[in-house]
């Protein structure tokens, strides 16, 4: 007769203390209703106002970015955009560790950049965190999810709905949960009709 050892989750014993917002209660707060009322709303479809609100709360902005209606951004001061990149509607930057996204990157509506997880196998669900970076010309495609400590190479595509837990290389296309690689991505100059 085999003993199977007994598990126990204890949750009240989970340490808050391990996340490190990186920024007073008073910006903190600040920010909250700024991202509730600006960013994660319909009410300011204003390229030009969310770069510099982002810029005033630490964010590194480059020039021509683009962020639709309906984004949910934790940390500002933990997130560096780069030139001429979009971030689609409802767009959960969820960076308790940083997030960097390089220039001219697309990611799509509904995708979800999460940089924190728990320890399963840890009694107190110990907190993981470890930072997302999205190379340039990447596309990350709608709905997708990018896991932490993930590096999206550049050129790097991600098919819509996929699931990214590792590393990507460079000019290649992504698809699946988990992902894995499908192709090569190739530019072309031929336009579509």
């Amino acid at each position: 007769m085999s003993k199977i050892a007994k598990n126990i989750v204890d949750l009240s014993s989970y340490d808050p203390t391990q996340h490190k917002p990186g920024a007073n209660v008073l910006k903190r707060v600040l920010w909250y209703w700024v991202n509730a009322l600006i960013f994660d709303s319909w009410l300011c479809p204003l390229y030009g106002l969310k770069r510099q609100l982002l810029h005033v709360f630490g964010a590194e902005i480059g020039r021509g970015v683009v962020i639709k209606p309906r984004v949910n951004i934790k940390y500002p001061w933990k997130l560096s955009v780069g030139d001429y990149s979009w971030i689609g509607e409802g767009v959960w930057v969820d960076n308790i560790q940083s997030v960097e996204i390089s220039d001219h990157c697309c990611v799509s509506q509904g995708v979800y950049l999460c940089t924190g997880n728990h320890n399963w196998s840890d009694p107190r669900f110990g907190l993981v965190a470890r930072p997302i970076t999205i190379g340039s010309q990447s596309w990350i495609g709608a709905f997708s999810i990018v896991c932490p400590g993930v590096s999206i190479a550049e050129g790097t595509v991600i098919t819509a709905g996929s699931t990214v837990t590792r590393d990507t290389v460079p000019w290649t296309i992504y698809a699946g949960n988990p992902t894995s690689a499908v192709k090569n991505r190739k530019i072309s100059n031929t336009v579509w009709p």
